[in-house]
């Protein structure tokens, strides 16, 4: 990841995280609890959300994004651990986790697929695993379009992929979804999910 990219981000996304991202992002966290992992911290505009958590161990692979999220961090009201670590190989063993975090970062992830089974291997049985991102829409012609724009997209926002398919990710991994919320007209998702017990 670029260091321009992590210089900027924040600045581009602030008007949607003072408008809406905000409280989607704080009633998501608010369902987290104990040993928290968090996949692809980036500059760490959840730290300062989360509440009633032992711990959070946030992993990022980019050390731009690392050196951005310094100043969240110094917000956090919990303990919060940065470890470098790409999604698709996480250093943590199995069933280590009470929640597992992803927001706004399967767009970017090279192997989502592979991630998610990082996810689910290092989150404990009955665990939660809680998802905020964006997705590929179900509307054909938006759908097309955000098939049309994402090579193009993806160079000018460091890997960002607009047709990422997550919601099918999702279900193919049989997680148990107790919360669904669309935003947007489907382009953006809220997902509360469970691992299954065996």
């Amino acid at each position: 990841m670029s260091r321009r990219f992590a210089e900027w981000y924040d600045f581009f996304m602030r008007p949607l995280e003072k408008r809406k991202f905000k409280r989607i992002r704080e009633e998501l966290l608010s369902k987290a609890d104990g040993y928290v992992l968090e996949i692809g911290s980036g500059t760490g505009i959840n730290f300062p959300l989360y509440k009633s958590v032992e711990k959070v161990v946030a992993t990022e692979p980019s050390t731009y994004m690392i050196n951005k999220s310094q100043e969240k961090l110094k917000q956090s009201s919990v303990k919060i651990e940065l470890v470098k670590a790409d999604a698709e190989k996480l250093p943590f063993g199995d069933n280590t986790f009470d929640t597992v975090v992803a927001t706004l970062v399967f767009c970017t992830i090279p192997n989502p697929n592979q991630a998610m089974k990082e996810m689910l291997r290092v989150c404990k049985p009955e665990g939660k695993l809680l998802f905020f991102e964006h997705v590929k829409m179900e509307n054909r012609f938006l759908a097309a379009l955000q098939e049309w724009l994402t090579p193009a997209w993806k160079r000018i926002c460091d890997g960002c992929c607009l047709n990422r398919d997550t919601l099918s990710l999702l279900k193919n991994n049989d997680l148990i979804i107790n919360e669904f919320k669309s935003y947007y007209n489907g382009l953006f998702l809220s997902v509360e999910t469970k691992k299954r017990k065996s």
